[in-house]
C-alpha cells in the first residue's frame, strides 16, 4: 500500500477516489515508565519509554488505516495525516487518516 502525505502520487493518475479511511488507537502510560521519566528529567535526554510507546501507537494506527483501505480495494492512500490528542490523564489517542484511492495503471 502506497501512503502519501501529498494529494497526488507523482507520475501516477488517480483513477478512483474510494473515500476517507482512518485508524486509531488509545494508549496509556505505565507507572514504571512515569517513574523512569521523572528521574530522567533530572539529567535530561530522551524519554525512551514514551518514545517507544508513541512509536508503537503510530504504527498501530497506520496498520488499522491501511487495513480499512485494503478492505475498500485501494492501492494507495493520499493526503495522509496523523493527529494526537489527550483522552484522559496519562493516555493519548493517535489517529491516522487519509483518502483511499485506486491508481490508474502505470504507463
Amino acid at each position: 500500500m502506497l501512503i502519501a502525505t501529498t494529494d497526488t502520487v507523482s507520475g501516477r493518475e488517480i483513477a478512483e477516489t474510494l473515500g476517507l479511511v482512518r485508524g486509531a488507537t488509545v494508549r496509556a502510560k505505565h507507572v514504571g515508565t512515569d517513574i523512569v521519566a521523572a528521574l530522567k528529567t533530572l539529567v535530561g535526554g530522551e524519554l525512551h519509554g514514551y518514545s517507544s510507546l508513541l512509536a508503537g501507537a503510530r504504527e498501530q494506527a497506520l496498520d488499522r488505516m491501511t487495513a480499512e483501505a485494503e478492505a475498500l480495494g485501494a492501492d494507495a492512500i493520499v493526503g495522509m495525516r496523523m493527529q494526537t490528542s489527550s483522552i484522559a490523564r496519562g493516555s493519548s489517542e493517535i489517529v491516522a487518516y487519509g483518502t483511499a484511492v485506486r491508481l490508474a495503471p502505470a504507463r
